[in-house]
């Protein structure tokens, strides 16, 4: 009889375990944190001086120039707004600021979508014409802009600030607009065609509701940069017509010793700007996000 050696299978090597961290700092480079927190010192600490300006009496910024309100004082807040230049400011620069964003939202959609989702030759030369317009600021073209809005009649008015500025928001527009059309599945169109849409139809009810946070994007980068503009409203408007920069500017000049009301009338007119910017700050990241994508 013979025997049978039966052979056990070799069993597995069993993988190992992550090792063990050797204790070693790793959450990143200090050294890029340290200069992260002095570039936000650098940044903020003008605002929070400001701020923290206007709630100060001129005797305690001459006595302390660095110290913190002691004790706190409001009359500097409640004497700008009080004042209707302020508010005529304001007006101003929320209507220029609106018109411009509506500018520039609905024509760059419209320059976007065929750019993006039409094949015909010569779009990416006519696209690039839009890029290269990245690099000619408004103050490259002033006096050509200056000697044309007057000669259109249209100086010292609401439009002829608008205008310029959606002009030259639209190349930063239609670049962000454009991946972004782009990325949307072209099976998405083919069966809204298929369903009977025109590509107007298409443009209307599909893509610009899909759109929505690119537009949102490209809205409130144009806003922002509308309501904080100042040398093309320096040289277009006057008197009842200035926005709040040029406010600003006046106020600083006309009450130059009464530094902590300057302080104060400069803290509220960044304020709504800033506050419209922080609380879209999540749209905008999702738009440059999805253009970044596409």
């Amino acid at each position: 009889m013979s025997a049978v050696t039966a052979t056990s299978p070799t069993t597995p090597r069993t993988a190992q375990g992550p090792r063990r961290r050797t204790g070693k700092y790793t959450g990143g480079n200090p050294l890029v944190y340290a200069l992260a927190l002095v570039v936000v010192a650098l940044t903020l600490g003008p605002v929070l001086y400001g701020v923290l300006g206007g709630f100060r009496t001129n005797a305690q910024l001459a006595e302390s120039p660095a110290g913190m309100p002691d004790p706190w004082v409001f009359f500097n807040y409640a004497g700008v707004l009080s004042n209707p230049n302020f508010w005529t400011y304001a007006f101003n620069s929320t209507v220029i600021a609106l018109l411009t964003t509506t500018l520039v939202v609905v024509f760059g959609i419209m320059a976007a979508y065929p750019l993006a989702r039409y094949k015909f030759k010569g779009r990416e030369q006519i696209f690039m014409v839009f890029v290269l317009g990245l690099l000619f600021p408004a103050t490259v073209a002033i006096i050509p802009l200056f000697i044309l809005i007057t000669d259109l009649n249209m100086g010292n008015t609401w439009w002829g600030v608008a205008l310029p500025q959606a002009a030259f928001a639209l190349p930063v527009t239609v670049v962000i607009l454009r991946p972004f059309l782009q990325a949307l599945p072209d099976e998405l169109e083919e069966a809204a065609l298929l369903d009977g849409a025109s590509r107007i139809g298409f443009f209307w009810r599909i893509l610009l509701p899909l759109s929505g946070p690119g537009m949102v994007t490209v809205g409130v980068l144009a806003f922002v940069g509308s309501w904080n503009a100042y040398l093309l409203p320096l040289l277009l408007l006057q008197s009842d017509m200035k926005t709040l920069p040029l406010g600003v500017a006046d106020f600083s000049s006309e009450y130059s010793s009464d530094t902590a009301g300057v302080f104060a009338f400069t803290t509220l007119a960044m304020i709504p700007a800033l506050v419209f910017f922080l609380a879209m700050q999540k749209r905008i990241v999702n738009g440059l996000q999805g253009a970044v994508k596409g």
